[in-house]
């Protein structure tokens, strides 16, 4: 069961000490810049900070505990605020934005998937939840030029090391990056199957890379698809179906993958691909090159 420990933050909290930023959120924050994402960051302790945590203390050979305890939180530790001030600009607000409709043939006929509002965008860029995002920025205008709000700091981390093999575990609901020595270098949160499209368990390569891709919607491959539903191309943005990347598995019609909606990622099935936020995806195929070993797991 989750638990919100978000206070209801007013735009002055800005000011005090970085030791009264809320810990979960503080602790979301400095896992995303070690490269152990909890997805959307939004300050509730659930599953995917669970396993967060377990993954970084695995890492860093800690005693796993999946919580937030001293000796992870010293390992945590960077020296740098969880929170930062960001100023709206006129581009923030420019987009362009549209409301996305539900139905496939619907968006076939938009020019670009683009964010619905400013506030989705921001999420997007600061890796947070919109809601958090407003928790945060209580009597602020996010729709006027000039505003600063307070975002997560998570444009600090370090230069991921080269990984060498990607490993997805469906049981855990996370990828997972190693180097050569089998190290865990970065792991995410992931939407692996359901049960109609289960993950496909084995070793597979990575074919290639494509990053704003549109989305060639066949709903034969789809079984919740809606009745005479007819192929179509689906233009590309970050609300496109695949997100932003497409990572091409060995495994016909299987990839790895962004999302429209980040706050579902690790909480929710998939149509048999591994789903990832879009942030986290771009993560991964800048690690992986054509070849690259896969393993799916249990």
């Amino acid at each position: 069961m989750k638990t919100s420990i978000i206070p209801l933050l007013m735009a002055c909290a800005w000011a005090q000490a970085e030791t009264d930023v809320p810990p979960v959120l503080k602790t979301q924050v400095l896992l995303d810049r070690h490269h152990f994402s909890v997805g959307q960051i939004d300050g509730v302790y659930g599953e995917n900070m669970r396993q967060a945590l377990l993954g970084f203390q695995q890492a860093k050979g800690l005693p796993a505990t999946g919580k937030a305890d001293p000796a992870t939180l010293e390992a945590l530790e960077d020296g740098q605020p969880a929170l930062i001030l960001y100023t709206i600009t006129e581009a923030d607000l420019s987009g362009p934005y549209q409301q996305i409709p539900e139905a496939m043939p619907a968006k076939a006929r938009l020019s670009a998937l683009t964010f619905s509002n400013v506030e989705e965008a921001l999420g997007e860029r600061f890796h947070a939840s919109p809601n958090l995002l407003r928790k945060l920025n209580q009597g602020k205008d996010l729709k006027r030029v000039g505003e600063e709000i307070v975002v997560p700091h998570v444009h600090l981390s370090t230069p991921l090391p080269k990984a060498s093999q990607l490993v997805v575990s469906r049981s855990a609901h996370t990828l997972t990056l190693v180097d050569a020595s089998g190290q865990t270098i970065a792991q995410m949160p992931a939407s692996t199957g359901s049960e109609h499209d289960p993950l496909p368990i084995g070793d597979w390569k990575i074919n290639g890379v494509a990053r704003n891709p549109p989305f060639h919607y066949n709903p034969k491959l789809f079984w919740d698809a809606a009745p005479g539903e007819s192929k179509a191309v689906i233009p590309p943005g970050p609300n496109n179906p695949v997100g932003v990347v497409w990572i091409d598995l060995s495994k016909d019609h299987y990839g790895i993958h962004g999302t429209p909606e980040p706050g579902s990622i690790g909480k929710t099935q998939s149509h048999g691909c591994i789903r990832l936020t879009n942030w986290d995806a771009m993560l991964v195929a800048d690690a992986v090159t054509p070849g690259f070993s896969v393993v799916l797991k249990e």
